[in-house]
């Protein structure tokens, strides 16, 4: 049975949450350390080995993780199957949290962070970053925008503002009625400009790569290796949907949404197998599965990337039991989420093997803090956000 969106009436300061906070707060102190004492002083990245997880996990990973909200958006508001509408708030509120810390990611990363804002005014056309950097700009702004009629739901005609600020409450109330009002009317524009801006950044993201064809490992470095980075983004979106959604309803004990999840899973077996199809293909026409048989850590990344990320989830997905399972699904799903974050790693970390480099590259333990620090914080904010608004299907009793 479906329910309306609503906030979750649970505690909020519970045993899980207090264990991000710590991981917050360890975050936090590798952020301050790495503003204060430089790159150099909490990684262990070098001039010939320019990044780490914070742009292969941060920053690549995340977005493509994030595809769950465009590629949802299309299915139930461009293509009309509205039946899938549900599932559409809670990835859409993954989207707008991944996409903000892959760009908290970026300020963390770049040598500069304070000159961040410098493509919106100095363009270099010729540059597939410049690219990168517009459409995820322009796309965290829809996503926002498309976020906000939510926030007018749950506080238009209530504003209720503390002290000095209850003041605001008529202006506030008078702006969340008027945008929601308006947003209503010219929603599918910023729809259908999310979908094309993701699909544009995605295979951006593989195209940063084809300018090191002796640096990237074979088994990874392809012509077509945007292709791969749209299809696997495309392919994901639906399995992060999944995993996501299951964790929220088995945390809350929510209805579950297995009625909605199961029919949406068949759409992955023709994007997943086109993946598939693609990434096998283009390593049999370019000879490059001669690797496979090296047994080094790049070629054995590669056999773990493809047969558990992608060929056995796939199998699976063909078998109306596992579809019709929760744990079967949610198990299959998450082999798929995990196959693309290691394709991720894979390509920017595991396969990136620059010439000058002497030395193999491990994160440092702030490294690793500050990137388990943010996605910590993304985990606490989204159990905020379904808390005090209306993101998931609950029933009556969960809401009253």
């Amino acid at each position: 049975m479906a329910h309306k969106a609503g906030p979750m009436n649970r505690p909020l300061w519970t045993p899980g949450v207090l264990v991000m906070l710590v991981f917050m707060f360890a975050g936090a102190l590798a952020i301050i350390a790495r503003f204060t004492g430089g790159i150099g002083y909490v990684t262990n990245l070098t001039h010939a080995r320019p990044w780490g997880i914070w742009v292969g996990i941060d920053v690549a990973t995340g977005v493509a993780l994030a595809a769950g909200g465009f590629t949802t958006a299309a299915l139930a508001h461009i293509f009309g199957r509205h039946y899938y509408e549900p599932v559409t708030r809670p990835a859409l509120l993954t989207a707008v949290l991944g996409y903000t810390f892959v760009v908290i990611g970026l300020l963390v990363d770049i040598g500069r962070s304070w000159a961040i804002w410098k493509p919106m005014f100095n363009w270099n056309l010729n540059s597939v970053l410049f690219e990168v950097a517009m459409c995820v700009m322009i796309y965290l702004t829809v996503l926002y925008i498309e976020f906000l009629p939510i926030v007018a739901e749950q506080f238009k005609g209530r504003m209720n503002l503390p002290g000095i600020l209850s003041k605001l409450n008529s202006l506030v109330d008078t702006i969340l009625q008027i945008a929601d009002r308006i947003l209503g009317k010219v929603m599918w524009i910023f729809i259908i400009l999310g979908v094309v801006l993701s699909c544009m950044h995605q295979s951006s993201l593989g195209s940063l790569m084809l300018v090191a064809p002796t640096k990237l490992h074979p088994l990874w470095y392809t012509p077509i290796l945007p292709l791969l980075f749209l299809t696997s983004a495309i392919a994901v979106g639906y399995p992060m949907v999944v995993f996501e959604t299951t964790l929220a309803t088995s945390a809350f004990k929510l209805d579950s949404e297995m009625h909605i999840l199961a029919p949406l899973t068949r759409f992955t077996i023709y994007l997943l197998g086109a993946y598939m199809v693609l990434k096998i293909g283009d390593m049999l026409v370019r000879g490059t599965w001669v690797y496979l048989l090296e047994g080094t850590t790049q070629t054995n990344a590669f056999i773990v990337e493809v047969l558990f990320g992608v060929m056995l989830p796939w199998a699976m997905l063909l078998f109306q039991r596992v579809r019709q399972s929760a744990k079967g699904l949610f198990f299959a799903a998450a082999l798929i989420v995990g196959g693309v974050v290691l394709n991720r790693i894979n390509v920017f970390i595991v396969g990136f093997k620059p010439p000058l480099s002497e030395n193999g590259y491990f994160p440092a333990v702030s490294e690793i803090l500050v990137t388990l620090g943010l996605i910590a914080t993304l985990m606490f904010i989204y159990r905020v956000t379904v808390t005090w608004l209306p993101v998931l299907q609950a029933s009556k009793e969960v809401r009253s």
